[in-house]
């Protein structure tokens, strides 16, 4: 029997493959203007025994799961104990359980104790999807986001230190042509000071019905001309780097250090073909 799913539902795209269970519907946060995710869901966390039971039918049905991805936004925000009771019960349904992955917000981890990060490592928690969108505060502040930059940075290295991944995301274009230069500097300066083991660049889209109405949309090249200021930024010493996702006007991955000045070659060869659309986004997701 399949986990029970109320829609909607998201995950990052390297979770496809994992068995997802809705620990809360909707975000306990839901205040950010660039993000449409949960918007109209009132947030709502599942009781313990509604998301047992339904741990417990699934590991009969599929016993040799090996990768699980809790949702909904910033599971970390339920607290130590219950995360450790919910993964005490995957670890319990499904013994060939590898890793277990959820969305997480700095102020959340910042929460935990080491010690309770490195309990939950011992129970397969593997992986959190953090959203710092921009290393510049004041953008952040603007976009409706309340987080901190410092604290998402400390909580990263705190989390990695524990011997936990964090996969950090950032958006191209959320600060549009006014705060673009500083916007990319910035991102690349907390990126540093984290040193996040996975990387990926969202290029942002606005969706129908955004509370962010004065976003000023870059150009196709514009995007990239950004996304090449904020890789020239980046100094990282062991990270998986991705703006593959079909919002970004070009398909890159590298590993850094090694991959940096191949995909700075490649980004100012792009740049320089004059096949990026200088005038207008490009093609976006919804037209795909």
């Amino acid at each position: 029997m399949t986990p029970h799913y109320v829609e909607p539902l998201f995950r990052p795209p390297a979770e496809a493959g994992s068995l997802i269970f809705q620990v809360a519907y909707g975000c306990p946060h839901n205040g950010c203007r660039f993000c449409g995710m949960y918007k109209g869901v009132p947030y709502r966390l599942r009781t313990e025994e509604e998301l047992a039971a339904e741990i417990r039918r699934a590991g009969v049905a599929y016993p040799r799961v090996r990768r699980i991805f809790l949702a909904d936004g910033d599971v970390m925000a339920i607290g130590f104990d219950r995360v450790h009771r919910i993964l005490a019960e995957l670890g319990a349904a499904f013994p060939f359980l590898s890793r277990v992955s959820s969305y997480a917000n700095g102020s959340s981890i910042a929460r935990y104790r080491e010690s309770e990060l490195e309990a939950l490592r011992g129970l397969k928690l593997h992986t959190l999807y953090v959203g710092l969108e921009t290393g510049m505060q004041q953008l952040l502040d603007r976009v409706g986001k309340t987080e901190r930059v410092a604290e998402m940075v400390e909580s990263v290295r705190r989390v990695q230190s524990c011997g936990l991944r964090a996969s950090v995301m950032v958006l191209l274009g959320l600060g549009g042509r006014r705060y673009g230069a500083e916007h990319a500097a910035r991102t690349a300066e907390a990126l540093n000071a984290m040193q996040p083991r996975l990387l990926s660049v969202l290029r942002f889209v606005p969706v129908l019905g955004s509370p962010y109405p004065e976003f000023e949309l870059l150009s196709e090249r514009e995007t990239a001309a950004e996304l090449l200021a904020m890789v020239e930024g980046l100094s990282l010493e062991r990270t998986v780097f991705r703006a593959n996702h079909n919002s970004n006007p070009l398909p890159l991955e590298a590993r850094f250090p090694a991959g940096r000045e191949a995909l700075i070659l490649e980004l100012k060869n792009a740049l320089a073909s004059g096949r990026l659309d200088a005038s207008g986004p490009g093609i976006l997701p919804a037209e795909l």
